[in-house]
């Protein structure tokens, strides 16, 4: 629960309470004399990922960094899923981390709409292009460090708290967290972050179709109202499609460069975490030493130029894996809180889905976390779907 708060807040805290709760399931161990795991349909995959991964770092510039940088994220990622897996056994659990995930985004949106509302100038970050867009001086970022970063988890978490809402009974619930989606989605319009704001139009279409048809004018309501309201946000929508922007030219450099090294290391990759030291190997765009590129902006092209096209297949049927299994629980209807929860889930990963084709969050250690904490919630949930259980959900 701490950690599930803690997260979006502060990384430090959160890897506190993280080691705690590991140290806690230990000594539970140690005390019980028993090993207390549980299986899951989804642990050869994963323990195919972190084999291969680790296999990766021998193809690293620095194999020493490499194995630092490998080590303790994926430790955190597999202790962390596997807590959540192994100690969530109940709807009344679900709900609790539920309830704090929410509560912590609501303080996540405030801060990004303090930073908005104070005037919080960019100018000196390159985070946008000033010949394309004079106007743009704030973009928030909020306790994400990065506007794409904090976009991205207004996305996810919009989804989620949307999904709570379609499993709700009580119309006074679903009002408070129908105003607290609409306070993500604000915050979001203030990102400018154009990659979100594709996303968020998929997680639209997909409660359109599945929940309620007449959420699709919401495709037409919103872009409306950036159009009235917002004129430098529209100016960022209509951009997307124009080559001359330098975030663009940024993007297309990247891939043909990422693309060069899964050609020349389509195996093992680069290295774990090791792209920013391949990347000036394969520079043809930007041929400035200070310059740092961490990753290529796009998922995909990432995860496979680390550690090579097995683990991007290891890494992405987990996504998709985990991805069909909420959405096997959302269509199936056995529990209607149960059923907005899981389709909420899908939304949510759809929406990295497809903002992993311009951006990469989970290049960011809690926004990886979270996908993590999601997965696990999803696996935590498929055992409560299929227990002897027919409580209603009361938020």
């Amino acid at each position: 629960m701490a950690v599930a708060f803690f997260l979006p807040l502060s990384l430090d805290i959160t890897s506190v309470f993280l080691a705690v709760g590991g140290f806690m399931w230990l000594v539970k161990m140690v005390i019980t004399r028993r090993l207390d795991t549980k299986a899951t349909v989804f642990d050869g995959m994963i323990l195919f990922f972190v084999i291969w991964s680790g296999f990766s770092i021998q193809s690293s510039p620095d194999p020493g960094y490499s194995s630092y940088n490998y080590f303790q994220l994926m430790s955190r990622y597999v202790l962390l899923y596997y807590l959540v897996v192994n100690h969530i056994h109940s709807p009344e659990q679900l709900k609790r981390v539920l309830k704090l995930m929410v509560l912590s985004s609501c303080l996540v949106s405030l801060y990004g709409f303090y930073q908005y509302f104070h005037g919080l100038d960019i100018s000196k970050l390159d985070w946008v292009d000033d010949s394309q867009f004079p106007e743009l001086k704030t973009r928030v970022f909020s306790t994400l460090h990065n506007p794409n970063l904090l976009a991205g988890f207004l996305v996810i978490m919009a989804a989620v708290t949307t999904g709570i809402v379609c499993g709700l009974k009580r119309a006074r619930d679903k009002f408070f967290l129908s105003v607290i989606v609409s306070m993500l989605g604000l915050c979001l319009v203030f990102t400018y972050s154009r990659g979100a704001w594709v996303s968020i139009l998929v997680v639209i279409i997909i409660y359109s179709v599945f929940y309620s048809r007449k959420l699709f004018w919401l495709l037409l309501i919103i872009p409306l109202l950036m159009l009235c309201g917002q004129h430098t946000a529209w100016e960022r929508v209509l951009s997307i499609f124009n080559p001359t922007d330098t975030s663009s030219s940024l993007r297309m450099a990247l891939w043909e460069s990422t693309l060069a090294m899964i050609h020349d290391k389509p195996l093992f990759g680069v290295g774990w975490g090791a792209y920013w030291l391949a990347y000036p190997d394969y520079d043809f765009y930007i041929h400035d030493p200070a310059t740092t590129i961490f990753h290529a902006h796009n998922m995909y092209l990432a995860v496979a130029a680390e550690t090579g096209i097995p683990g991007l297949l290891a890494f992405m049927g987990i996504l998709y894996g985990h991805m069909a299994a909420a959405f096997k629980m959302a269509v199936q209807g056995r529990s209607k809180w149960l059923s907005g929860i899981m389709l909420g889930m899908v939304a949510a990963m759809a929406s990295i889905v497809i903002g992993g084709l311009t951006d990469y969050i989970l290049f960011n250690i809690q926004m990886s976390m979270l996908f993590w904490l999601i997965n696990g919630l999803i696996v935590a949930a498929w055992r409560i779907h299929h227990s002897s259980f027919a409580t209603p959900y009361k938020f």
